[in-house]
Protein backbone atom coordinates (compact mmCIF):
# COMPACT_ATOMS: atom_id res chain seq x y z
CA UNK A 1 0.00 0.00 0.00
CA UNK A 2 1.11 3.53 -0.70
CA UNK A 3 0.22 6.72 1.15
CA UNK A 4 0.42 9.70 -1.16
CA UNK A 5 0.45 13.13 0.45
CA UNK A 6 -0.65 15.71 -2.11
CA UNK A 7 0.12 19.21 -0.84
CA UNK A 8 -0.65 22.45 -2.63
CA UNK A 9 2.48 24.61 -2.37
CA UNK A 10 6.01 23.76 -3.37
CA UNK A 11 8.32 25.56 -0.97
CA UNK A 12 8.52 24.83 2.71
CA UNK A 13 11.12 26.02 5.24
CA UNK A 14 14.17 23.80 5.70
CA UNK A 15 13.09 22.82 9.22
CA UNK A 16 9.78 21.49 7.89
CA UNK A 17 11.40 19.53 5.08
CA UNK A 18 13.94 18.05 7.51
CA UNK A 19 11.18 17.00 9.93
CA UNK A 20 9.05 15.59 7.11
CA UNK A 21 11.99 13.60 5.70
CA UNK A 22 12.84 12.23 9.15
CA UNK A 23 9.37 10.73 9.60
CA UNK A 24 9.04 9.58 5.98
CA UNK A 25 12.15 7.41 6.22
CA UNK A 26 10.80 5.60 9.31
CA UNK A 27 7.97 3.83 7.48
CA UNK A 28 8.44 0.15 6.65
CA UNK A 29 8.83 -0.94 3.00
CA UNK A 30 5.27 -2.34 2.88
CA UNK A 31 3.84 1.11 3.63
CA UNK A 32 5.39 3.55 1.22
CA UNK A 33 4.86 7.27 1.77
CA UNK A 34 5.29 9.73 -1.07
CA UNK A 35 4.88 13.50 -1.19
CA UNK A 36 3.66 15.25 -4.32
CA UNK A 37 3.81 19.03 -4.13
CA UNK A 38 1.30 20.76 -6.38
CA UNK A 39 1.87 24.28 -7.65
CA UNK A 40 -0.14 27.00 -5.96
CA UNK A 41 -2.10 29.08 -8.46
CA UNK A 42 -0.80 32.68 -8.44
CA UNK A 43 -3.36 34.82 -6.61
CA UNK A 44 -3.26 38.14 -8.51
CA UNK A 45 -6.71 39.37 -9.50
CA UNK A 46 -8.23 35.95 -10.16
CA UNK A 47 -11.54 34.89 -8.68
CA UNK A 48 -11.64 32.27 -5.96
CA UNK A 49 -13.46 29.91 -8.33
CA UNK A 50 -10.64 30.27 -10.91
CA UNK A 51 -8.02 29.55 -8.25
CA UNK A 52 -9.92 26.52 -6.97
CA UNK A 53 -10.37 25.13 -10.50
CA UNK A 54 -6.69 25.46 -11.39
CA UNK A 55 -5.51 23.85 -8.17
CA UNK A 56 -8.12 21.09 -8.39
CA UNK A 57 -6.90 20.21 -11.88
CA UNK A 58 -3.32 19.90 -10.60
CA UNK A 59 -4.39 17.88 -7.56
CA UNK A 60 -6.43 15.44 -9.65
CA UNK A 61 -3.51 15.05 -12.10
CA UNK A 62 -1.27 14.07 -9.16
CA UNK A 63 -3.60 11.34 -7.89
CA UNK A 64 -3.58 8.02 -9.78
CA UNK A 65 -6.95 6.53 -10.72
CA UNK A 66 -8.37 4.09 -8.19
CA UNK A 67 -6.74 5.88 -5.26
CA UNK A 68 -8.83 6.56 -2.16
CA UNK A 69 -8.99 10.33 -1.63
CA UNK A 70 -8.92 11.73 1.90
CA UNK A 71 -8.93 15.52 2.22
CA UNK A 72 -7.77 17.50 5.21
CA UNK A 73 -10.56 19.90 6.02
CA UNK A 74 -11.29 22.00 9.08
CA UNK A 75 -14.90 20.75 8.87
CA UNK A 76 -13.83 17.11 8.58
CA UNK A 77 -14.06 14.34 11.14
CA UNK A 78 -11.91 14.81 14.21
CA UNK A 79 -9.86 11.70 14.98
CA UNK A 80 -7.88 10.51 17.96
CA UNK A 81 -4.57 8.79 17.31
CA UNK A 82 -6.22 5.40 17.96
CA UNK A 83 -9.02 6.22 15.52
CA UNK A 84 -6.47 7.24 12.88
CA UNK A 85 -4.64 3.97 13.51
CA UNK A 86 -7.91 2.10 12.90
CA UNK A 87 -8.47 4.06 9.67
CA UNK A 88 -4.93 3.31 8.52
CA UNK A 89 -5.43 -0.38 9.25
CA UNK A 90 -8.70 -0.34 7.30
CA UNK A 91 -7.01 1.37 4.35
CA UNK A 92 -4.24 -1.22 4.41
CA UNK A 93 -6.70 -4.11 4.54
CA UNK A 94 -8.67 -2.54 1.69
CA UNK A 95 -5.52 -2.66 -0.42
CA UNK A 96 -6.05 0.64 -2.23
CA UNK A 97 -3.52 3.40 -2.25
CA UNK A 98 -4.61 6.48 -0.28
CA UNK A 99 -4.05 10.12 -1.21
CA UNK A 100 -4.22 12.60 1.66
CA UNK A 101 -4.78 16.08 0.24
CA UNK A 102 -3.64 19.33 1.85
CA UNK A 103 -5.21 22.38 0.23
CA UNK A 104 -3.66 25.70 -0.67
CA UNK A 105 -3.93 29.08 1.09
CA UNK A 106 -7.66 29.23 0.32
CA UNK A 107 -8.32 25.58 1.03
CA UNK A 108 -9.86 23.14 -1.43
CA UNK A 109 -12.66 23.60 -3.90
CA UNK A 110 -15.94 22.76 -2.08
CA UNK A 111 -17.06 20.26 -4.75
CA UNK A 112 -13.68 18.48 -4.56
CA UNK A 113 -13.94 18.30 -0.77
CA UNK A 114 -17.43 16.80 -1.06
CA UNK A 115 -16.37 14.25 -3.68
CA UNK A 116 -13.57 12.87 -1.50
CA UNK A 117 -14.03 9.47 0.11
CA UNK A 118 -13.28 10.97 3.52
CA UNK A 119 -12.73 14.34 5.16
CA UNK A 120 -10.61 14.53 8.29
CA UNK A 121 -9.17 17.36 10.31
CA UNK A 122 -5.92 17.49 12.19
CA UNK A 123 -6.80 20.33 14.53
CA UNK A 124 -9.37 22.94 15.40
CA UNK A 125 -6.58 25.47 14.94
CA UNK A 126 -5.56 27.02 11.64
CA UNK A 127 -2.03 25.80 10.93
CA UNK A 128 0.65 26.87 8.44
CA UNK A 129 0.89 24.48 5.50
CA UNK A 130 4.48 23.48 6.29
CA UNK A 131 3.43 22.50 9.79
CA UNK A 132 0.47 20.52 8.45
CA UNK A 133 2.83 18.40 6.34
CA UNK A 134 4.94 17.63 9.39
CA UNK A 135 1.96 17.03 11.67
CA UNK A 136 0.29 14.75 9.13
CA UNK A 137 3.32 12.55 8.49
CA UNK A 138 4.05 12.34 12.22
CA UNK A 139 0.48 11.27 12.95
CA UNK A 140 0.55 8.70 10.14
CA UNK A 141 3.78 7.31 11.56
CA UNK A 142 2.27 7.29 15.04
CA UNK A 143 -0.82 5.45 13.71
CA UNK A 144 1.43 2.89 12.02
CA UNK A 145 3.38 2.45 15.28
CA UNK A 146 0.15 1.80 17.21
CA UNK A 147 -0.87 -0.90 14.73
CA UNK A 148 2.61 -2.44 14.66
CA UNK A 149 2.91 -2.54 18.45
CA UNK A 150 5.95 -0.27 18.20
CA UNK A 151 6.74 1.64 21.42
CA UNK A 152 6.72 5.09 19.74
CA UNK A 153 3.16 5.83 20.91
CA UNK A 154 2.47 5.80 24.63
CA UNK A 155 -0.81 6.18 26.45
Amino acid sequence: MRLLIVAVGQRVPDWAQTAYDDYAKRFPPELKVELKAVKTEPRGSKTLETLYAAERERIEAAIPRGTRVVVLDERGTSLTTKALAERLQGWQLGGDDVALVIGGPDGLEPAFRQSAHERIRLSDLTLPHAMVRVLLIEQLYRAWSVNAGHPYHRE
